[in-house]
C-alpha cells in the first residue's frame, strides 16, 4: 500500500537528512500553514548537530500538481518538463544571488524538497511592529535585483521567460471576477455591462513591457532576518510581467494597506523609479510608470475578489476578511481612471 503523502514526504526527508548531515535526525516536526495551493509544509527540527548540521528545516510535499491552475488552463508550460518550476527558477535565481532559501535536497519520486529554513517572521508581520515603510523599502531593493538582473540574464533553460503574465492572463484572472465575485461586491450588476471595460484594461495591461517577475512577491512570501535582511520565498509561479504588477502585489495585497498608506506608497514607488533609472532606465516615463503601477493595482484588487471568494465557496476559509480591503483598493484606483472605466466605476461604487 502507498503511504499517505504526509508519512511519505517526511520519511524521505528522514533519509535525505541522514545522508546529508550524517548522524542527524527528526526530533519534531510542525506542520506549517501555507496558501491556496496543494502543496504542504512542515518545519523539522534536527538533533545530533555537527558543524554546518542545521537547527531545523522545511519539509516541502509539492502535492499532485507543479502548475497553477491558470497555467494549466491556458497551456502555459511545456507539456513535458524534466523538473518542478521551483527547481527551475531557484537555479536561476541562486545564479545572480537572490536571496531564496537553500535547497538541502529534493525527491523527483516523492515529489518533494528538503530546504532552508528560514524563520518566522514574515515582512507582513514584522512590518506591524517595526518601521514598515524601511521593511518595505528593503524588499524593493530585492525586487529591483529580481527585475533588473533577472531581466537582463534571460536565460532560456528558466521556465519563467517562456511564460507572458500579457492580455490573455490578465483578462483569464478577471473572469474569476466576474464570475464570483461581482455578485459579492456590486450585486444586481450584469456581467454583460462589465465586459468591455475588463477587456479594455486586460489589453492596457497586455501593451506594458515586461520584466522578469517574482509574480507573488508579498508580504507573506518575504521573511526578515538579522539586521533587516530579506529572504524571498514561494518564487516558483515567476514569469516576464510589467514591473508594476510586483509592486501593486507588494503594496496593496490583502491587508496591506494597515500598513503602506498612500504617503510610504508614494515615497516607495519613487524608490523603485529612481533604482530602475540608476539601473538604466524601465522604458516608461515616470507619469506612465504610476498609470502602469494603477492600473496594476485595479487588475490585482478584482483577480483577488475573484480568487477570495471563490476559495471560500470551495470551502477554504479565511479569505473572505480581505474583501473589504480589495474592494476599497480597486476604488481608489478606479478615481483616478474612471474615465476608462466608467461601468466598472458606477458598478462599484460606495
Amino acid at each position: 500500500m502507498k503511504q499517505p503523502r504526509k508519512q511519505s514526504a517526511l520519511a524521505w526527508a528522514s533519509s535525505a537528512i541522514a545522508a546529508k548531515w550524517p548522524g542527524a535526525e527528526i526530533v519534531s516536526q510542525t506542520p506549517l500553514k501555507g496558501d491556496a495551493s496543494s502543496r504542504r509544509f512542515w518545519r523539522v527540527v534536527l538533533a545530533q548537530r555537527k558543524k554546518h548540521t542545521p537547527e531545523s528545516a522545511i519539509v516541502v510535499d509539492l502535492g499532485p500538481d507543479d502548475l497553477p491552475l491558470y497555467a494549466r488552463a491556458l497551456g502555459l508550460y511545456p507539456k513535458s518538463m524534466r523538473e518542478p518550476p521551483w527547481i527551475n527558477v531557484h537555479r536561476f535565481l541562486k545564479s545572480f544571488e537572490v536571496p531564496v532559501p537553500e535547497l538541502h535536497g529534493w525527491s523527483a519520486t516523492e515529489r518533494a524538497l528538503l530546504v532552508e529554513d528560514v524563520g518566522s517572521a514574515p515582512l507582513a508581520d514584522t512590518a506591524r511592529t517595526g518601521d514598515a515603510a524601511d521593511l518595505y523599502r528593503d524588499a524593493v531593493r530585492e525586487l529591483i535585483r529580481i527585475h533588473v538582473e533577472g531581466t537582463a540574464r534571460r536565460d532560456p533553460r528558466c521556465v519563467a521567460f517562456g511564460v507572458a503574465y500579457d492580455e490573455r492572463l490578465f483578462a483569464w484572472e478577471m473572469e474569476q471576477f466576474i464570475e464570483y465575485g461581482l455578485a459579492e461586491v456590486a450585486p444586481g450588476t450584469a456581467a454583460t455591462e462589465l465586459r468591455d471595460d475588463v477587456a479594455r484594461l486586460a489589453r492596457r495591461l497586455g501593451r506594458l513591457p515586461r520584466v522578469f517577475s517574482h509574480r507573488d512577491f508579498h508580504g507573506n512570501n518575504l521573511f526578515v532576518q538579522g539586521e533587516g535582511r530579506i529572504r524571498v520565498i514561494d518564487f516558483q509561479d515567476a514569469l516576464m510581467a510589467p514591473a508594476a504588477q510586483d509592486l501593486a502585489v507588494l503594496l496593496t495585497t490583502r491587508d496591506t494597506s494597515e500598513l503602506i498608506g498612500p504617503a510610504i506608497e508614494s515615497r516607495i514607488l519613487d524608490f523603485y523609479y529612481a533604482g530602475r533609472i540608476r539601473a538604466g532606465g524601465l522604458g516608461l516615463s515616470y507619469e506612465e510608470f504610476l498609470e502602469s503601477y494603477r492600473l496594476c493595482v485595479l487588475q490585482h484588487a478584482l483577480k483577488v475578489i475573484g480568487r477570495f471568494v471563490y476559495l471560500e465557496r470551495q470551502g477554504t476559509t479565511g479569505y473572505a476578511r480581505y474583501l473589504p480591503y480589495a474592494l476599497a483598493q480597486a476604488r481608489r484606483m478606479l478615481t483616478t481612471v474612471r474615465d476608462e472605466f466608467p461601468r466598472l466605476a458606477a458598478a462599484l461604487a460606495p
